[in-house]
């Protein structure tokens, strides 16, 4: 039985009902221009072909029922009228929070029956809350008819993840999940939400990009995440500016002398700067056609995080480390830091080779095995029937 069959059956069995329809949204990987979307800058994601699945049928009484196949619970039934930010500390906060966010924002949500279940690995880096958000949000969207462009959905659900469940993140993961292409890349501009759809179909040049779950969880709610923010929030203001965007590539290093001796608002700023610079860079080498030249800048920007955003960890660098001994094209750790995943740009014809070089490396410093699989850009939201 295929996903969208199973939950459909599952919430039948559920709710004693067919559900007005099934949708599906991807997790997403970020090939470059990481903690750069809250400082309105650039980023590079893809969707994943892993994706959180809804069943959902609309109530008019008020209340949300929810329910998910991953977590050993029964049905949570909340009343709309008493949702608020920081409430709740369950699964459940994400889901909620969408409708609070759409009803906050004036849009008629009177309740919902809703099941859930989800191939994205679980804080991996890979957005599972975001893919969580998106679909419940796209759901609503299309029974209410709210006709609310994705766009807009995505800023919907990154309220939500803010204000709601109290997570600083940027708009990047809910707008990948939203907004992605199959075969392609988003280069996304954080300010104003300008999109580009970047083709980057690896295997038709004879590459692949394998996703190393290191296993290692990370929260972004657990305020080292909020740390990095509020540096970065500092060193705009620090140099007058609305946000590190607005300091040029060309202006860096001026600007770095400007902050003296606040050495750890330097080393923030200028991982972003350089980074909003790298993601540049992939796109212009992607339109034309040299896509491996991209693999020496990944592995840029995993210096960068690791020595001046300091995110990384050390499962994150042995992925890293022992992909480019083995022959990896590029590397770097891709989602928030503290853990999570790693992305490893390889010849095809050596992705059994350096996946296994990964796994011998990482049972020999006595680390939990890692989950090794290839991401193949996928498409985004949608309903599935």
């Amino acid at each position: 039985m295929g996903a969208e069959q199973q939950v459909r059956a599952d919430f039948v069995e559920l709710y004693g009902a067919e559900p007005e329809g099934v949708w599906a949204a991807p997790g997403r990987v970020n090939l470059i221009g990481e903690h750069t979307d809250y400082n309105d800058g650039f980023v590079m994601p893809f969707a994943l072909p892993h994706t959180a699945t809804a069943a959902v049928s609309r109530r008019t009484d008020g209340r949300l029922r929810l329910h998910s196949a991953d977590i050993e619970d029964g049905v949570a039934e909340l009343r709309l009228d008493v949702l608020a930010p920081e409430s709740d500390r369950a699964w459940t906060t994400y889901p909620a929070g969408v409708v609070w966010a759409l009803r906050e924002a004036g849009h008629p949500v009177t309740g919902a029956d809703i099941h859930l279940t989800s191939t994205v690995p679980s804080g991996g880096g890979l957005s599972s809350s975001a893919a969580l958000e998106i679909v419940v949000a796209l759901a609503l969207n299309d029974l209410f008819e709210l006709g609310l462009p994705r766009w807009q959905l995505a800023r919907l659900c990154q309220r939500a993840e803010n204000v709601y469940v109290g997570a600083p993140t940027g708009i990047m993961d809910q707008t990948a999940s939203a907004c992605c292409e199959a075969g392609h890349a988003l280069f996304l501009d954080t300010r104003d939400l300008s999109q580009q759809q970047i083709p980057f179909d690896l295997a038709a040049e004879g590459m692949r990009l394998l996703v190393v779950d290191t296993q290692v969880k990370h929260a972004h709610s657990d305020g080292e995440y909020g740390k990095r923010r509020a540096g970065c929030e500092k060193g705009a203001a620090l140099l007058g500016v609305d946000a590190l965007r607005d300091i040029a590539y060309a202006d860096l290093d001026a600007a770095l002398e400007r902050l003296g001796d606040e050495e750890e608002v330097r080393r923030l700023v200028r991982h972003v700067v350089t980074e909003d610079q790298r993601v540049e860079r992939v796109v212009s080498l992607l339109k034309s056609g040299e896509t491996r030249a991209i693999g020496p800048v990944l592995v840029e920007g995993h210096a960068s995080l690791r020595d001046d955003f300091r995110i990384s960890c050390p499962e994150l660098d042995l992925v890293v480390d022992t992909a480019l001994a083995g022959g990896a094209l590029g590397a770097r750790m891709t989602g928030g830091g503290f853990g999570g995943s790693a992305i490893v740009l390889v010849e095809a014809a050596d992705v059994d080779t350096i996946t296994k070089a990964v796994e011998e490396a990482f049972a020999a410093a006595g680390f939990t095995a890692p989950r090794v699989f290839e991401a193949v850009p996928s498409a985004g939201a949608r309903r599935l029937a």
